[in-house]
């Protein structure tokens, strides 16, 4: 009863020293909007191995391969064996310490008359100490360890994701980039046959040499687009051998572009988006360790409890029997001036935690846009693709017709030209937006947390 009202007056007395608690700023909170901008329909449960919704074996073995060999999910995996250290190191502190130790020594000296004399000695001894924690500073930190355990594991599922994501739609990219230069090939192709045309209207003195001409300029500048899209699918590929952990090299093929589908649209509201992204949580549970961290730094202004204690021998040639010796007591060590040091420690504290609350803030913000641009980008780049069909189509048969009319002589070269460069545009229009449509589903995704799950709570015995 006594120690129980010495350590309420001492509470007091820090409580009144320390200060209230402060509060989280009322800024850094966040709420959900009620629903999203683009509306796609009703959506389906996200599988954990979205990727595989595209249809491409190709694609799954290489998001695969990035998953199990990628190095910065290597990193994020040693990241959480270091939290799980530090919550180790933490937890330590709640616990008895116990030491044993020897000393052993001879000495040679005098008695009261003058008689020399030696002895062998020996002190075998076992220590003990323990901090009571009465007002849970050390079990605040280990608090704050255990939670740091989670936020790591929420950033090393956070990379792991974003390494899935990135593989998905850098193997889209090469497939358009493979298109591009397909298009450029058959395009070359075309222009080869219109410039052999030329060149014999020309020999034949049926035209002039400035539709020869034309016709040679036109056949290099479709020429030059073959090495530039040779040059983007090796970086490509390389940019796609990082991710996959492997040297870089060739990167295998499977569907083409037109050829992969496109994933059912998740579902979810923007409030379910607080529970199913790995990056939030990751933020969630580092504003969780700087509240433990800020309480334990409040704590420090508390008395601190501890009971020591030893048992040993006494071991000696000069005695008939070993003496059994021991000690044990406790020390309570109460601030009373320190310079402002704890309070220092303590406003630390505070502003991290509220750092931490703003970092979370950020981050659900930046989630909520990463989900409405990911919807309008598969609504609005699908728009453009369809639209860009109808412009390909058209100029495929104004091409026809030009290419029939300039052959007949009822037309110039310019108009043939012009259709040619038409139809190469719209098609690598074409290209570019079904890449664009995929990739924002596979960024949607990943915005809407790819089937990620909470982990469990860190193991930790008591």
């Amino acid at each position: 009863m006594r120690r129980a009202s010495i350590a309420a007056v001492f509470a007091v007395l820090a409580v009144s020293c320390a200060g209230p608690r402060p509060a989280t700023p009322p800024a850094a909170s966040i709420t959900a909007p009620p629903a999203w901008r683009t509306d796609l329909g009703p959506g389906q449960a996200v599988d954990p191995a979205w990727w595989s919704a595209f249809g491409d074996p190709v694609l799954t073995r290489l998001v695969a391969m990035a998953l199990a060999a990628n190095p910065d999910i290597a990193l994020g995996a040693e990241r959480v064996a270091e939290a799980r250290a530090q919550e180790r190191l933490a937890r330590a502190q709640l616990r008895l310490d116990l030491e044993a130790g020897a000393g052993v020594f001879r000495e040679r000296t005098v008695d009261a008359f003058g008689h020399p004399f030696s002895d062998t000695a020996a002190t075998p001894l076992m220590q003990a100490s323990w901090d009571l924690d009465l007002f849970h500073r050390l079990s605040e930190a280990d608090a704050a360890a255990r939670a740091q355990i989670l936020s790591a594991q929420g950033a090393r599922d956070a990379m792991a994701l974003a390494i899935a994501s990135s593989t998905a739609s850098g193997y889209i990219t090469l497939r358009a980039l493979d298109a591009r230069l397909a298009t450029a090939r058959a395009t070359l192709v075309a222009r080869t046959e219109g410039l052999r045309i030329a060149r014999r209207r020309a020999e034949t003195g049926y035209t002039s040499n400035l539709e020869l001409r034309q016709a040679e300029a036109e056949y290099q500048a479709t020429a030059q687009l073959v090495p530039q899209a040779q040059l983007a699918v090796s970086r490509q590929e390389d940019a796609l051998s990082a991710l996959v952990g492997a040297p870089p090299g060739a990167i295998p093929r499977g569907l083409s572009l037109e050829e992969l589908a496109a994933p059912p649209v998740p579902d979810g509201l923007p409030s379910d988006l607080l529970r199913r992204r790995p990056d939030l949580y990751e933020a969630e549970q580092a504003l969780v360790a700087a509240d433990h961290s800020l309480d334990s730094a409040r704590a420090a202004f508390m008395p601190q409890l501890q009971l020591t204690g030893s048992a040993g021998l006494a071991l000696s040639t000069a005695l008939a029997s070993p003496v059994t010796i021991w000690t044990i007591g406790g020390s309570i060590l109460a601030p009373i001036f320190n310079g402002g040091r704890l309070a220092a420690q303590a406003d630390i504290a505070a502003s991290r935690r509220d750092q931490a609350a703003f970092v979370y803030r950020r981050a659900a913000l930046a989630a909520f846009r990463d989900v409405e641009d990911s919807l309008a980008g598969v609504q609005r780049s699908g728009e453009q693709a369809t639209a860009l069909i109808g412009q390909r189509d058209a100029l495929a048969g104004a091409l026809s017709n030009a290419t029939k009319r300039y052959r007949a002589g009822y037309s110039s070269y310019l108009d043939q030209l012009d259709a040619q460069r038409g139809l190469l545009t719209a098609e690598l229009a074409l290209i570019q937006a079904r890449a664009d449509r995929l990739t924002a589903y596979s960024t949607l995704y990943q915005s809407m947390g790819g089937g990620w799950t909470t982990p469990a709570a860190a193991a930790t015995s008591r």
